[in-house]
């Protein structure tokens, strides 16, 4: 099972196959339901996962109730409320199973003694978290500077993905716009 995991690391760094084999002994596998709160607001996020299948997202709910997506993340990438995970702090986001998911999983304490010992794993580290800044950097960008339609456009040109597995709902609340916005985009 763990050779989408085995693969993802090879590919995403220059870990050593006796790295990777550490690191691998690390995560524990988990199968999960659709629809299964990882982590809610307030609790502390101790793991990081990386998706084998399904779909998991981070999200914050308003005080009007309304939910905003931040990330949606699928099948061979990893995601976590990467500022809970770091700070040990409580987090101000949710995260949840979009679909019937296979997570691989690995401890705080686990994550971070493979960044003292293995120099590689820092590096994957370090970059994943400039991918992250960069990610959420330009998400801001769109939504400050572009209209809902352009946002939905670029969605469909470059990750038509998000469009054909997630829900009205959950789409719309990425893209930060009314569903009534979002089926009017659709239509066109």
């Amino acid at each position: 099972m763990s050779i989408k995991l085995r693969y993802y690391l090879k590919s995403q760094s220059k870990l050593t196959d006796k790295e990777i084999d550490k690191i691998i002994d690390c995560f524990k596998i988990t199968s999960v339901k659709a629809n299964t709160i990882l982590l809610s607001e307030g609790q502390t996020c101790k793991e990081f996962y990386f998706i084998h299948s399904g779909c998991v997202r981070t999200f914050y709910i308003t005080k009007q109730g309304n939910e905003k997506t931040r990330y949606v993340a699928f099948e061979n990438s990893m995601v976590s409320s990467l500022a809970s995970f770091i700070s040990k702090q409580p987090s101000f986001e949710f995260m949840d199973t979009l679909e019937d998911s296979v997570l691989y999983s690995i401890k705080y304490s686990d994550f971070f003694q493979l960044v003292s010992e293995i120099p590689e794993w820092e590096k994957f580290y370090r970059t994943l978290l400039e991918t992250a800044y960069l990610y959420q950097n330009k998400k801001i960008e769109n939504l400050v500077t572009v209209s809902a339609k352009i946002r939905y456009d670029k969605l469909m040109n470059e990750n038509p993905m998000y469009v054909q597995r997630l829900s009205n709902r959950i789409l719309a609340s990425y893209l930060d716009i009314r569903q009534e916005t979002l089926s009017r985009l659709k239509s066109k």
